[in-house]
């Protein structure tokens, strides 16, 4: 674990070509910096990046990142449901790990000065890194948008930046860096497409009007039904459900309900632990309810000592052994599951994403194939060394035995059709796995590359213990069958 850990979730004002943000994310791509989530909204021509890193890479990704949106966006021509002043709209830095608010309020000055420096986009800072107390809002700065900031930058004082001189860039207009708590971008689509609704029920709920503390909203068109747009500054005085409470109540004054809602980014799983108690109303509920936070408490200590490979590590130290069991049938199957594992892991992370939202239907059969498959092979692991069993005992049992080469067959056969449903189930994770490759985020390429390979491990292990086994079987029908089915699935 890095010593310190920080977020950055760049907003950039580009959400419809798929290349320039992918050019973008590839612009911030600084060894110590991580890609947690990218969203990208057609309707509100927008793209949200998600970074995790250490605190001197992450500063440096960030403003390659407004660099390379200055290079490809053009706002001059811009349209969409959002407010925009820039290309890279606005660029907060949240405290994580090892770094204080007040670390990430010199980490947004340090970005300000660069961006004008290398790009000549001029810089204006907010929330915890603002120089006054109107600025503090991302809104006060905003208003009027790049076109209200480009008329009135050089006149009106009020609209100097904090870094650069007092006109916008000509295409890249200008940029808000900041410092903030952890935000929840929250979004509700209600049952109707009257957009003037939505901003009603925005303005009820968000605080600048009146509303909840720590709330901010709009209402907008998007995807032919009025959505109220917000942000969750402080999610744990102004909780999520209460959000969502609050909402539905104001919807219902027009006639209309919620319909569904998004996160856009990510979202704390406290808050999801908050959410799940208010709805389900479980007695006397706490997080170490919660398996994976019970686990966490329970095994940190062992964890943090082995890590991942605490879990691994026994499977890995017996097949060095020296037993017959477990052998290569096992690891084979173990391999498959791995791939199955790899490639939910795939799918999961892409179903339920704007990007990927005319997939659904086939991510979400991906998922469910994935999952079977994968209980299946873990389940071959020791099915496979207990079929080997069987097949020494039963060569001891035949010593004594008249029907002796019968017990055998009988042994050579299950342990024969083990890795042979091996093979069978590691090849269909491949063609998953294969057909998830253009339906799924490209930059989690690497992660099905490494489970397609290890379902083909999967399968030519596998059909190696099928073969060994049929060299010793008498049964020739048995064995041709078998074989006509194996040669099917060699790679």
């Amino acid at each position: 674990m890095p010593t310190t850990l920080v977020e950055c979730v760049p907003n950039f004002s580009e959400g419809r070509d798929k290349t320039k943000v992918d050019a973008i994310v590839d612009a911030m791509k600084v060894d110590g910096v991580y890609l947690l989530d990218r969203e990208m909204d057609a309707d509100h021509n927008r793209s949200v990046i998600t970074l995790v890193g250490e605190r001197e890479p992450i500063q440096e990704a960030a403003i390659r990142g407004v660099g390379k949106a200055a290079e490809l966006i053009d706002l001059n021509t811009h349209q969409g449901a959002h407010p925009r002043m820039g290309a890279a709209d606005v660029v907060p830095f949240i405290p994580i790990e090892g770094v204080t608010l007040e670390d990430c309020v010199a980490m947004a000055r340090h970005v300000g000065q660069q961006i004008w420096k290398r790009y000549q986009i001029p810089v204006y800072l907010y929330e915890a890194a603002a120089t006054t107390p109107e600025r503090q809002n991302l809104e006060s700065i905003r208003r009027g948008q790049f076109e209200g900031i480009r008329a009135e930058i050089a006149t009106n004082p009020a609209r100097k930046p904090d870094f650069g001189d007092p006109r916008v860039h000509p295409t890249a207009g200008a940029t808000v860096v900041g410092a903030r708590k952890f935000l929840i971008a929250y979004n509700i689509f209600l049952n109707t497409p009257d957009v003037e609704i939505a901003k009603k029920v925005a303005k009820a709920v968000r605080f600048s009007s009146g509303g909840m503390r720590f709330v901010k909203g709009a209402g907008f068109l998007v995807r032919g039904l009025a959505q109220v747009s917000m942000n969750l500054t402080d999610f744990e005085q102004t909780p999520i459900h209460r959000v969502f409470e609050l909402v539905k109540r104001e919807a219902a004054r027009y006639g209309v309900a919620p319909v569904s809602s998004e996160i856009v980014g990510l979202i704390p799983k406290k808050a999801l632990e908050q959410a799940a108690e208010w709805f389900l109303q479980v007695e006397n509920f706490d997080s170490s309810l919660v398996l994976e936070n019970r686990l966490t408490a329970v095994m940190g200590g062992k964890m943090a000592a082995g890590g991942l490979r605490a879990g691994v590590e026994p499977f890995v130290e017996q097949l060095a052994a020296p037993t017959a069991t477990p052998g290569g049938g096992s690891a084979a199957a173990a391999s498959g599951a791995m791939a199955a594992g790899l490639a939910t892991m795939v799918a999961s992370m892409s179903r339920g994403k704007k990007a990927y939202a005319q997939y659904e239907p086939e991510l979400s059969d991906a998922i469910a194939r994935l999952s079977q498959l994968r209980e299946e092979l873990k389940a071959a692991i020791d099915s496979d060394a207990e079929s080997y069993n069987a097949v020494m005992k039963a060569y001891k049992a035949a010593k004594s035995s008249a029907e002796g080469d019968g017990l055998i067959d009988v042994a050579l056969k299950q342990a024969t059709s083990v890795p042979l449903s091996v093979a069978e189930r590691a090849r269909e994770v491949a063609s998953i796995a294969e057909k998830l490759k253009p339906i799924t985020n490209p930059n989690m390429k690497s992660d099905l590359t490494t489970a397609s390979a290890l379902a083909l491990a999967a399968i030519e292990g596998a059909l190696a213990n099928v073969e060994i086994n049929l060299e010793s079987l008498k049964d020739e029908r048995f064995v041709a069958d078998t074989r006509q089915r194996a040669g099917s699935l060699k790679v």
